[in-house]
């Protein structure tokens, strides 16, 4: 019997779907494309492979399932193991896959915030002409990217390219890093590499040990009109903290494209804090063209292996979240 893949992923155009198809049909392989979540929901059980973003649901209800390959790198919803229920599933993410789209869009926050875009905004909204004040620039800056992977390395190589005078990388483990890293620290020194730099930008991964990572304390320890960008998740900063650090000017300016709850509530505070730049987490997404081949590319890719028996790439550690 042939194995089934089921794919959800609306992204995908004619020429994604013929590669996915071709690679599949090469070994034999049965490829099912759903509509949308509850065409999935229904349909999917007895997918031995799922390709895209599928509801909860589909995943535990898939019996067959070995193989879940997200077209997604943030896995934190799908590593529970009651969604597997003592099956041996591997789930392998996108990474890899956003580091382009991710990356300039931290690039673009970062330089409307330094050049007050927002506050121009404002001005020109009431047909003011007039110029605001001092500006600040990438060249010359210090910068703290708070997760080294696929998207803060793909970043640092931008600000090293738009001149900072230092890039400082954190990470989990003590191993070989990008020479575009002028300093690398651990996260057990995360109150160091946070101090004296003018940005932190964060690219973590939905952990626990990532929760509240940037609190109240490490705020307070971060320099003086400083700025931070969250691209990671929501629950990486304490937000009453960071409206507080806004609203003492202890911080210039925060860009966050992740937020708790999701979406952010009408009400919530966060919306009228100073100096903040947010968007509704469309950082990533498949809204680049590269962005979806990319993630194709990294499914056909990891097929070719899994019809070989070989080790897929991208595998998960349900335990650590990523």
């Amino acid at each position: 019997m042939a194995v089934k893949i089921g794919i959800n992923a609306p992204f995908l155009d004619e020429e994604l779907t013929m590669k996915i198809k071709n690679t599949a049909e090469k070994h034999g392989f049965e490829t099912v494309f759903f509509a949308n979540n509850e065409d999935a929901c229904k349909n999917s059980n007895g997918c031995e492979v799922l390709f895209g973003s599928f509801p909860l649901e589909a995943i535990k209800s898939d019996k067959s399932l070995k193989w879940l390959q997200c077209s997604f790198a943030g896995v934190d919803k799908v590593v529970d193991d009651s969604l597997y229920e003592g099956r041996d599933v591997v789930i392998t993410n996108a990474a890899g896959a956003y580091g382009i789209t991710i990356s300039e869009h931290i690039i673009t926050v970062i330089l409307m915030m330094l050049r007050r875009m927002p506050e121009y905004g404002r001005l020109v909204a009431d047909r003011e002409w007039k110029l605001i004040g001092n500006i600040n620039s990438i060249m010359g800056s210090r910068i703290t990217v708070v997760g080294m992977g696929d998207i803060g390395t793909n970043f640092a190589k931008r600000a090293k390219a738009l001149g900072a005078s230092l890039v400082r990388g954190v990470r989990r483990t003590n191993k070989p890093s990008d020479e575009c890293y002028d300093e690398v620290y651990l996260t057990d020194n995360l109150d160091e590499a946070v101090k004296d730099v003018d940005i932190v930008v964060l690219c973590v991964p939905g952990t626990d040990a990532t929760t509240h990572m940037i609190d109240e304390r490490r705020l307070s320890l971060m320099k003086d009109g400083s700025y931070i960008v969250n691209v990671g998740r929501g629950w990486a900063i304490d937000q009453p903290a960071l409206i507080r650090a806004l609203e003492s000017g202890k911080l210039a300016g925060a860009a966050l494209d992740v937020a708790v709850p999701e979406p952010l509530p009408k009400d919530d505070p966060l919306w009228n804090a100073p100096n903040i730049l947010i968007t509704p987490h469309v950082s990533g997404n498949m809204s680049l063209g590269i962005t979806r081949h990319k993630a194709v590319n990294i499914f056909c890719s990891n097929l070719e292996r899994y019809a070989k028996g070989e080790r897929l790439g991208n595998i998960i550690d349900r335990k650590a979240g990523y």
